[in-house]
């Protein structure tokens, strides 16, 4: 069976390469059947694949490098692409995914700037195929077979990276197709109202899965590592942030050359540099040259090749902007006291965001080449991104509630006299009974301002109770995505600056106190599951009379190799009680002492929450359609 998926992923090669054929051609009706057949045979390609790990046959390379037969069902399946040459296959068929997809659901009377786009990522298709095939095969076999394989990476032996992955691909191979969209409009020389239209469904299309991908892997870092954080400015969680920035500033760039015909370059642009992110996010987490733990390390040759396509792809999606941009449309004039000016100022923002994370996390690949070792890691962001990002965040309110065209400035001064209203309040709690600092003050005082903003924003859309069910779902989709990023600023904030972590060292029996919890050691055992086995400590945890279990442990998966740390986590509403196991040291009279990593991370529900609420946000945003209720709208 895998040989018959070998030949359809060669049959599904040369369908991509009649699919780019016909569509750069204009041929839509043939482009858009061989993007259907291109996606039919990969599909069938990557099925063989999920059959052989589900059947554990060590015949094929892929599965004994990646599963065990002791390892449950569910993570024999995901071992399909928890590895690089399976993640690569899984990259294939969403973009082929893509190009079927846009056969079937983009109908305009623009029948050739469909065919193009269609080309577009057909071509692209045929890249990431090519590279598949012929440098990174997972359908290479191996004679004898050996009775046994090395088990997935514990670590990812996990439900949420399980879906993981899938996410992140929807939304990078997602603004592939956004990107072909756009080269096809700059190819015509026309990206106006009408294509901006089309590409903001696409474009959101991509941004939901993405966030829900990110968020996915920040929660498994959360309770699989042990560390107790959330985001760690790790270079690959940093991979997946850059596309998702702008990302975002390509939502509301189209909201502008949808509404008023401008920023028609500047629109173009951003789609270029999201496919361009998303692009070099692929080489830095399978080229190996990062460290970390999200990366699959491969061989130089390989990394090679994806160095090479990124520059391939990358640099002829800028040479098409900087060919055709200049041709495009510029729209009506607008002003900077204006949503057109907040909007173009939001983008900037965004932008310039992005490129210091780019920095921090290219920068030291850059001076180890110069044979230099240096370091970058929270305090850069601190110092950089986060005052960025806070500027913008302070302005969100008051700018969404310009008007096109030009805006009203006389109450701008109540605005301001409202949010440092709101500053003075978390400061004086601040040295009164929250006892946070006055950075942290500020920041609970934006999510704060977030929140009324989006509030404030329906109702000044709505005017009565009786009309505020009755907004566009674009509206609530905006709505809901902003206060989710309030909800998510309160969580960040109060989980950094609030945050209690201390290491316990126990005897069974022995109890210890943090947080204003009871900490008690009842015993530490040896436990077994189906493809490891662990050390299992047993906790009573008891505050304001109450008492909660807690089973952190320690497993070991012998196929593997390696250790993990499963921690034991109890909610109480306001936070997370938050466990992990460490070694167990015996003392001279016998007896041993086990340590522990102890948190309690103040509302940290909130940050999932709302990051929760902003992919709802911009799907419902995606299903809405525009209202014409004039210039307000």
């Amino acid at each position: 069976m895998i040989e018959a998926g070998h030949f359809a992923a060669f049959l599904a090669l040369a369908f991509c390469g009649f699919q780019a054929g016909f569509g750069l051609a204009g041929d839509r009706a043939r482009s858009g059947l061989f993007a259907s057949l291109g996606f039919a045979a990969m599909g069938f390609a990557f099925l063989t694949l999920i059959v052989a790990f589900a059947r554990s046959d060590f015949s094929v390379q892929l599965v004994a490098a990646n599963s065990h037969t002791l390892k449950p069902f569910v993570y024999k399946i995901a071992g399909t692409w928890g590895n690089h040459e399976g993640s690569m296959a899984l990259w294939c068929l969403v973009g082929l995914g893509f190009g079927a997809a846009a056969d079937w659901l983009l109908k305009s009377d623009r029948r050739a700037f469909e065919a193009r786009a269609i080309g577009v990522q057909g071509l692209l298709s045929l890249g990431a195929l090519a590279y598949l095939l012929f440098a990174s095969s997972p359908f290479t076999r191996l004679d004898p077979a050996p009775l046994q394989g090395q088990g997935l990476n514990p670590l990812l032996q996990d439900p949420a990276l399980a879906i993981h992955p899938p996410m992140l691909y929807l939304g990078y191979v997602g603004y592939s197709f956004v990107f072909a969209l756009a080269a096809a409009g700059l190819i015509e020389g026309r990206i106006d109202r009408q294509w901006a239209r089309m590409a903001r469904g696409w474009a959101l299309a991509a941004f939901v899965p993405l966030t829900l991908g990110i968020a996915l892997g920040s929660y498994w870092a959360y309770y699989e590592l042990g560390w107790g954080g959330w985001w760690f400015w790790d270079p690959v969680e940093n991979a997946s942030l850059m596309p998702w920035l702008i990302g975002a500033a390509l939502m509301h760039s189209l909201i502008v050359t949808e509404k008023r015909g401008s920023f028609s370059a500047w629109t173009a642009l951003l789609a270029v540099l999201a496919f361009c992110f998303s692009m070099l996010g692929a080489f830095l987490v399978r080229s190996g040259v990062l460290t970390s733990v999200h990366s699959f390390a491969v061989d130089p040759l390989r990394g090679s090749f994806l160095l090479f396509g990124l520059l391939a792809f990358g640099g002829f999606a800028l040479v098409l902007f900087a060919l055709r941009a200049p041709k495009l449309s510029g729209g009506p004039a607008w002003l900077a006291a204006s949503r057109e000016g907040a909007l173009m100022g939001n983008n900037l923002v965004l932008t310039v965001a992005t490129a210091t994370v780019m920095l921090g996390t290219l920068f030291p690949l850059i001076a180890e080449a110069a044979g230099q070792t240096i370091s970058v890691g929270e305090p850069y962001f601190n110092l950089t991104f986060t005052p960025i990002m806070a500027l913008a965040l302070i302005a969100l309110p008051v700018v969404q509630a310009w008007a096109w065209g030009k805006a009203d400035l006389s109450s701008l001064w109540k605005w301001a006299a409202g949010f440092a209203g709101l500053v003075a309040v978390f400061w004086l709690a601040g040295i009164g009974p929250m006892d946070i600092p006055l950075l942290a003050g500020v920041g609970l005082a934006i999510g704060v301002w977030l929140l009324f903003g989006a509030g404030q924003e329906a109702w000044r859309r709505a005017k009565t109770m009786e009309r505020l069910p009755k907004l566009p779902l674009r509206v609530w989709g905006m709505t809901l995505a902003h206060a989710g990023l309030g909800i998510f600023i309160i969580g960040a904030v109060l989980q950094t600056s609030g945050r209690t972590q201390t290491t316990l060292a126990l005897q069974e029996g022995e109890t210890q106190s943090i947080a204003g919890w009871q900490v008690r050691l009842d015993d530490v055992s040896s436990v077994e599951g189906p493809n490891w086995y662990a050390e299992r400590a047993t906790l009573t945890a008891e505050r304001g009379g109450s008492e909660t279990l807690l089973q952190p442990q320690k497993r070991y998966y012998p196929a593997a190799r390696m250790p993990t740390t499963e921690t034991a986590i109890h909610k109480t509403g306001m936070g997370d009680l938050y466990v992990a196991l460490g070694d167990g040291r015996r003392n001279r009279a016998g007896e041993t002492r086990w340590t522990f990593e102890v948190f309690f991370n103040p509302l940290i529900d909130f940050i999932y929450l709302g990051v929760t609420l902003i992919a709802i946000g911009a799907g419902l945003s995606m299903f809405g359609k525009r209202t014409k209720a004039g210039p307000e709208s």
